[in-house]
């Protein structure tokens, strides 16, 4: 069973995983709003490819490289800066390249599909969160002729098509073989020393805007910014997981409002109609007549409620804070199993396994850590779990 796991390869990851869809880095902060908007996922992949290039010359290889990925959130945090507030249509003109990170190692990947397991962990340990790549189906050839009578943006290049690994696709994947790691998964997040205290956090009462960096530092950890009071007792969170799920009228929210206005008008039962006259009252006090122009406050946010439950051992902890809900961006948007913004929690006493389930269940790629008061402690994410399952892989080696 060992040696099975160990030769896996991300291609046993890819099966029954859809095509990314693809934007190119010459398109406008616009056009992947629209895609955005009309996609169920909530990066899209950005491409730069010299097949249509003018520099092109006759015989020369169509290379096509993914190099980066996109959200709600990079255009929120985008529209936000000064500059940008004062004229969003315009800011929207300039292209998606604006938006990427110059990262090394990048945040986006190629690999083949024969990297390992073991491989594709290292990668993701080493900074990577997305690694792209190739897949095969037989619907690729019809796929591809469709591709070229349509505007579709399924990424079809040289006849190859493409989907991208999580650290969450690999978590699940350890999941389905967790007894191999007997017992570790048994084991308290305390005892296993994978506490990080190193936490992205904000006062409950402090302007959202000052909260901007912190949100981005956090899309780039895949964590969140915990909303704290002056005790630091955990009130809630701004999660770029919840702010994704919006659409860009946020940025407006976050200009004007405190941290926990904006936990409140982010939260999935939509915005508040108070909130929403507060937010359209400072805009014109600030003079950002442009940002109030373009965006439509009060079209933000339909959702469709619905509840779930938390995990077994968890579940006092987390019913304290925890809920979640579908919401889509509007009534013509699918709608995405989002959360509140109220925390996911656990105590250093759980266990491995109930965490992992935990933040599976919600879809997060952490889980805060607090004590029985509701102090924060700290926070344990997908990367301390693959650090602890790789280090045990070591060993079956």
């Amino acid at each position: 069973m060992a040696v099975s796991l160990l030769a896996d390869e991300v291609s046993d990851l890819c099966l029954g995983k859809p095509a990314l869809r693809a934007l190119s880095i010459s398109a406008a902060i616009a056009d992947a709003l629209s895609a955005l908007k009309n996609s169920d996922e909530s990066f899209i992949s950005v491409w730069d490819c010299n097949c249509c290039s003018n520099h092109r010359k006759p015989g020369d290889a169509c290379e096509c490289q993914c190099v980066g990925k996109v959200c709600m959130v990079d255009v929120i945090c985008y529209l936000c800066k000064d500059s940008n507030s004062l004229s969003p249509s315009l800011a929207l003109k300039q292209p998606v390249s604006v938006l990427l990170p110059q990262l090394l190692p990048p945040l986006v990947m190629h690999v083949e599909p024969s990297c390992s397991l073991l491989e594709a962990m290292d990668l993701m340990l080493g900074g990577a969160q997305n690694l792209v790549v190739p897949i095969k189906n037989r619907l690729s050839i019809k796929r591809k002729q469709q591709q070229k009578l349509s505007s579709s943006s399924l990424t079809n290049h040289n006849g190859r098509e493409f989907c991208w690994l999580t650290q969450e696709d690999i978590i699940r994947f350890i999941l389905s073989s967790i007894s191999l790691f007997s017992p570790i998964p048994a084991l308290s997040i305390d005892s296993l020393g994978i506490i990080s205290t190193d936490v992205v956090a904000v006062d409950y009462h402090s302007p959202a805007s000052l909260a901007l960096e912190a949100i981005s530092r956090s899309l780039f950890d895949q964590t969140s910014v915990a909303v704290v009071d002056s005790d630091g007792f955990l009130i809630g969170e701004i999660s770029p997981s919840t702010l994704g799920c919006c659409d860009e009228t946020v940025a407006a929210a976050i200009t004007t409002l405190s941290a926990g206005d904006l936990m409140a008008y982010i939260d999935c039962g939509g915005p508040p109609e108070d909130l929403v006259r507060v937010v359209k009252e400072r805009l014109k006090d600030k003079g950002l007549e442009g940002m109030l122009e373009h965006f439509d406050m009060s079209s933000s946010l339909m959702p469709y409620l619905s509840t779930s439950s938390s995990s077994d051992e968890e579940s006092t902890a987390t019913s304290k804070l925890t809920r979640s809900g579908k919401h889509s961006r509007s009534m013509s948007y699918s709608a995405r199993m989002v959360r509140r913004a109220e925390a996911i929690v656990c105590h250093p006493t759980s266990s491995l396994m109930a965490v992992m389930i935990q933040a599976i269940a919600h879809r997060v790629t952490y889980v805060w850590v607090i004590e029985d008061d509701c102090t924060l402690t700290g926070i344990v994410t997908f990367s301390d779990l693959l650090k602890v399952f790789r280090k045990h892989l070591e060993t079956m080696a």
